[in-house]
């Protein structure tokens, strides 16, 4: 198994700590002015979701996570799974609701989602960055509103409320991002 010493850390790699796997998010060298050099990583465990800080000395060294990033095609769900095919091998997988939570309400038929496989099994699942959704319930607009007049709210097509300029009205279909469930614009 490859390992990554402390020279090698960056944001976005995939290491195993404590034998699960997690992702690095930010890291820092540090070099004071007696004693030895050190990172400071601050870390995301991809099974738990747990955001942690991690002190590493020079020259230590951290296992690589066998983990594989595909996209996938979100297909259906029932009660309990949701069903995705790979693009290229169109094999289609399950994945059960509690490894999608949150995510599930971002995640609209037909859109190419991130799966993390760990072991051939799937552990984390990132919907597109930004989907399009229809406005189903929003105060109507008025004449002379500006899209810098202020912000009101709005329910989704999926059930979400996000705030919106003053001039979207009902049965538009405006552009979230799924990020910060955030407003970006209407189509």
């Amino acid at each position: 198994m490859v390992s990554f010493s402390t020279s090698e850390f960056k944001a976005g790699l995939k290491i195993l700590i404590d034998g699960e796997p997690c992702v690095i998010l930010e890291e820092e060298f540090n070099k004071p002015g007696k004693g030895q050099a050190f990172s400071k990583i601050k870390y995301r465990n991809l099974l738990s979701g747990k955001v942690v800080d991690k002190t590493c000395k020079v020259g230590e060294t951290l296992k690589s996570a066998d983990v594989e990033e595909i996209e996938m095609q979100f297909l259906y769900s029932d009660e309990q799974d949701w069903f995705f095919m790979n693009q290229t091998t169109f094999e289609q997988i399950s994945i059960p609701l509690k490894v999608i939570d949150e995510q599930k309400d971002w995640i609209i038929e037909e859109s190419i989602c991130r799966v993390i496989l760990w072991n051939q099994k799937p552990i984390s699942i990132t919907p597109p960055n930004f989907i399009n959704l229809k406005v189903v319930e929003t105060d109507p607009g008025v004449k002379g509103d500006t899209a810098s007049g202020g912000n009101k709210p709005a329910t989704l097509s999926n059930g979400k409320s996000v705030k919106v300029p003053l001039f979207v009205s009902e049965g538009e279909t405006i552009t979230v991002d799924t990020r910060t469930g955030e407003y970006q614009g209407r189509n």
